[in-house]
C-alpha cells in the first residue's frame, strides 16, 4: 500500500458484498469507566494512565444502571476503563448489573488487584459472580514487561494465583476466567486456538496457573499505538497490513452489531474504538439522557472509519478475541 492512499472501509465492504454496516440486535452495553489507569502500556487505544483524570461520575453511573433495568434485551453489561476498577462507581455499576441478572464482565488490567485500598476486590468480584477477562500480552516477563512495564508480569502472575484461589478459571467454576493477547508490534496475532495452546503450557506447566479461555485482540492504529506507529516510521505499512489482510468472514461477527459503547461522560458511540477517536454516531441519540429504550438501535447504521481494518484484518478482531 506503501505510497498510495488507503481504501474506504465502505468501498471495500460493498465490493465483498457485506455492506454498508448496520447494527443487529443490541444485547450488550459496554461501559468505559474513565481514562485514570495504574498502568501506561505502549498499545494502549485509550491512551490511559495515572494522570488521566477523566472518569465517569456516580450521576452517569446511575443512568446506565437505569438504562440496562429498563431494558431486559442487555444481557451483558461489560465494563472498561482505563482500569476501571479505580473508578468509586465501579462497584455500585457492577453489582446493581448483576442485582438485575444481567451478566457483568470486568477487563482488569491484574496489576490492579494489588493496588493500595483494592486489596478486597478480588473477592468483591468473586461475591457478585462478576467475569473477569484479563490482559496479558504474552506467558513470559520479557515481552509482558516490554509493553506494560518493568515488574508488571510478576505482578499480573501473583494475581492471577489470587483469582484462581478464589474460583477463577478452575474448570467447571461458576467463575469465569479469561486472558486477552495483543500483539507487542505492529503484527497480526497468531491464530488463536494455537495460542491458546501455548499460554496453557506455559501458564501451568511453569507457574500452575488456569484459565477459561485466550482471546486475540489486534491493536488498533488509534492513540498511543499509532504514535510509535508513527515514531518508528510504521504507520502506513501496517495500515497496509491491516487492509491487505481484509477477510469478509469477520463482517457478521463484528462486536459493534451487537454492542453500544457509553463513553465516561454518558456520550454513546457504537464501539469503544470509535469512542476513543471520538466518532459520534451517525444517525440517533448520542448520550444517555436523550434515551430510555435501545429498541430503536437495532438496524442503525453504524459509523465506520479506516480503523475498523484492524476489527475485520485476518482472523478479525473483538473484545471477545478472533472471530473467523
Amino acid at each position: 500500500m506503501r505510497g498510495s492512499a488507503q481504501p474506504d472501509f465502505l468501498d471495500v465492504l460493498a465490493r465483498h458484498g457485506v455492506g454498508p454496516l448496520a447494527r443487529d440486535a443490541l444485547t450488550t452495553l459496554q461501559v468505559n469507566l474513565g481514562k485514570r489507569c495504574n498502568q501506561a502500556c505502549h498499545h494502549c487505544h485509550v491512551d490511559a494512565g495515572p494522570k488521566r483524570t477523566e472518569m465517569m461520575t456516580r450521576e452517569v453511573a446511575e443512568k446506565v444502571v437505569d438504562l440496562v433495568a429498563g431494558n431486559p434485551a442487555i444481557t451483558l453489561v461489560d465494563i472498561t476503563g482505563g482500569a476501571p476498577e479505580l473508578n468509586p462507581s465501579f462497584r455500585f455499576l457492577a453489582g446493581e448489573s448483576r442485582r438485575l441478572g444481567r451478566r457483568v464482565i470486568d477487563r482488569c488490567n491484574l496489576t490492579v488487584l494489588g493496588e493500595p485500598g483494592l486489596e478486597d476486590l478480588a473477592e468483591f468480584l468473586a461475591r457478585h459472580e462478576v467475569e473477569v477477562v484479563a490482559s496479558l500480552p504474552c506467558y513470559g516477563p520479557e515481552n509482558v514487561d516490554k509493553q506494560r512495564g518493568h515488574g508488571v508480569f510478576e505482578r499480573s502472575v501473583a494475581a492471577l494465583r489470587r483469582l484462581n484461589e478464589l474460583g477463577y478459571g478452575v474448570a467447571g467454576s461458576r467463575l469465569r476466567l479469561d486472558l486477552v493477547y495483543n500483539p507487542v508490534g505492529a503484527f497480526l496475532p497468531p491464530a488463536q486456538a494455537k495460542l491458546e495452546t501455548d499460554y496453557r503450557e506455559r501458564l501451568g506447566g511453569e507457574l500452575g496457573i488456569v484459565f477459561h479461555q485466550l482471546l486475540t485482540i489486534t491493536n488498533m492504529p488509534i492513540n498511543r499505538f499509532a504514535d510509535d506507529l508513527a515514531r518508528s516510521g510504521q504507520a502506513e505499512a501496517y495500515m497496509g497490513l491491516l487492509v491487505n489482510h481484509f477477510n469478509p468472514a469477520t463482517v457478521p461477527g463484528l462486536m459493534c452489531r451487537s454492542l453500544l459503547s457509553v463513553g465516561y461522560d454518558g456520550r454513546l458511540y457504537d464501539c469503544d474504538f470509535n469512542q476513543m477517536l471520538e466518532l459520534p454516531r451517525g444517525t440517533g441519540p448520542r448520550t444517555l439522557w436523550e434515551i430510555e429504550s435501545l429498541a430503536s438501535f437495532s438496524g442503525a447504521a453504524i459509523a465506520t472509519g479506516a480503523h475498523c481494518f484492524g476489527c475485520t484484518a485476518g482472523a478479525g478482531s473483538s473484545c471477545g478475541g478472533s472471530l473467523a
